[in-house]
């Protein structure tokens, strides 16, 4: 009797036992969700794709609709769209001059557009040697720099943002110049090649390019860290975000991606680095990194018929299954909240 006692005994502690953690663990809270859908911005008539984003800012976000052929103008506050620019065809690159609130737009058609940031009206255009594309802001010299050319025609070249004027300054680069990125606190332009499987750095100082050779091919994206001394190149193929220790001018570390990364741009993070790719998130990285986000999705799922998504912050884990967006809107997502 005594044994059956003890035995009957041993028998209700493990199913108390069982009982108390089965409850720990129904009763934990739920992690937070990294990104959770919360809005949507109508962009009734936008059709095709999109390629760059500009900012002016303060509060307009500013998008290349290559495939309308148009540049809308998205206001983030009231989440409307409050301008549509026509007469652009295939535009790429776009950039806002806050000083001289001026707009420039770049043509695939070889035309730099510049617009009165207030009224959207035309200003002046300057032609290029062949295909415009991406663009980037020097605030300190107001100078907008173009990335231009076809093949062996592949050059950056300068316009000053206040005069609107074409200047001298030039680099004839050899191939077509996809991503690039300026050092604020230094002289260096750093270009992606990917015709010639090379990256360039131009001196502005010196006038002077050396080149760095990668193995990794389709390197079009590209994002600057320059206070850690950080350059971040995603590869079409194979997909691969390739990370570049600026004063060894060697490759660090490559990570693996999803297929078809399209732009990478950076922002400051306590808790740690992600990057991502056409499909989500694909690696995380140390804290002392950045976030790695792409500023547009080149995704048939995300971005056909004028979709739009506006990622305010990256989490761990995001996979366009998880992205179910109608069509013709502007998505808005923010962090650790539920639908």
């Amino acid at each position: 009797m005594r044994k059956i006692f003890q035995l009957c005994f041993a028998c209700l502690s493990i199913s108390v036992v069982a009982a108390r953690l089965n409850a720990q663990v129904t009763s934990a809270p739920e992690p937070p969700r990294p990104l959770v859908l919360t809005e949507a911005i109508p962009m009734a008539g936008v059709q095709g794709r999109f390629d760059h984003f500009g900012f002016d800012g303060k509060n307009q976000l500013i998008v290349a609709a290559l495939g309308n052929n148009t540049v809308e103008v998205i206001d983030i506050s009231a989440r409307l769209r409050v301008h549509t620019v026509t007469g652009i065809p295939n535009p790429q690159g776009v950039v806002y001059a806050p000083e001289s609130k001026k707009l420039f737009a770049a043509s695939s058609k070889g035309k730099l557009y510049i617009y009165d940031g207030r009224t959207f009206d035309l200003v002046k255009s300057i032609d290029f040697e062949g295909d415009v594309d991406d663009l980037r802001y020097d605030a300190a010299n107001h100078r907008i720099y173009v990335g231009y050319g076809e093949d062996e025609t592949g050059a950056i070249g300068a316009v000053d943002a206040s005069t609107n004027e074409r200047l001298a300054e030039e680099y004839k680069l050899g191939a077509h110049p996809e991503s690039f990125q300026l050092e604020t606190a230094g002289p260096n332009i750093y270009v992606n090649l990917p015709d010639l499987k090379q990256i360039a750095v131009i001196n502005r100082k010196t006038r002077t390019i050396i080149r760095w050779p990668v193995t990794l091919e389709h390197n079009f994206p590209m994002a600057l860290d320059e206070a850690d001394h950080c350059l971040f190149v995603a590869t079409h193929q194979p997909p691969r975000l390739a990370v570049f220790i600026r004063i060894l001018a060697t490759l660090w570390s490559r990570f693996p991606a999803f297929r078809m990364p399209t732009t990478c741009t950076t922002t400051r993070a306590g808790s740690g680095s992600t990057w991502r790719g056409e499909k989500g998130l694909s690696a995380s990285f140390s804290k002392w990194m950045r976030i790695i986000t792409a500023s547009w999705l080149k995704c048939p799922r995300l971005l056909e018929h004028g979709r739009l998504a506006i990622l305010a912050r990256a989490g761990r884990v995001l996979t366009a299954s998880s992205l179910r967006f109608p069509p013709g809107r502007i998505m808005a997502r923010r962090s650790g909240s539920t639908p």
